[in-house]
């Protein structure tokens, strides 16, 4: 049975053939640059997290798709017209972390002003929660690829949180969300945390 990083890669490798290849060579043939993908994606992530904190979930939803959508795109347009560079690199990754933020934002404003005391409280706390945990999850694995070995154990990276949240929005059901996210991106943080340390100590 293939384990969940073979499950991952296939089904990361699945959209670069269908979808990522084909829109890369669009943008290209427009003129698009990385960075102008990576900050549309961001802006756009902006516009969801507005819609979301307005309640209007199927809206926000869809724009976060739109905007991972480009959290893909960015990365092939520097491959495809040889733009890969560090700074690019830098950009495309603190980028991506302001954009999870700002979304689960949306999340918390939403149930600041429109929820009754207990759904509002909780709600906060699983936004709040669920940040401290996305953050973490990247910064396990950059600490620990900086001492040298390889940080990419977990099961709720970036891909399974968009999905996530994007299901969750479109169905109408944000608290699913961020029970999920809450509980399950420290559980992953910790779960890379264990791998690394196993790791640095076996070398």
């Amino acid at each position: 049975m293939p384990d969940l990083q073979t499950v991952r890669y296939a089904f990361r490798g699945s959209i670069s053939r269908w979808f990522e290849r084909p829109v890369v060579s669009l943008f290209v043939a427009l003129k698009f640059t990385p960075s102008a993908a990576t900050l549309v994606g961001l802006l756009i992530a902006g516009l969801a997290a507005y819609f979301v904190s307005q309640g209007d979930f199927l809206l926000g939803g869809i724009l976060v798709l739109i905007a991972s959508a480009f959290d893909l795109l960015d990365g092939g347009i520097a491959r495809a017209t040889g733009r890969v560079s560090k700074r690019g690199a830098l950009m495309d990754s603190v980028f991506d972390r302001v954009a999870e933020v700002v979304v689960l934002l949306g999340f918390a404003v939403y149930f600041l002003s429109n929820s009754d005391a207990s759904d509002r409280d909780t709600g906060v706390i699983l936004a709040f929660v669920a940040v401290a945990g996305s953050l973490l999850v990247s910064y396990v694995r950059a600490r620990a690829e900086g001492l040298g070995v390889k940080g990419t154990a977990g099961f709720l990276t970036r891909p399974e949180r968009v999905v996530i949240t994007v299901v969750a929005l479109v169905a109408g059901f944000p608290m699913a969300a961020l029970w999920i996210l809450g509980v399950g991106t420290p559980l992953s943080a910790a779960w890379r945390f264990i791998d690394a340390w196993r790791a640095i100590d076996s070398e």
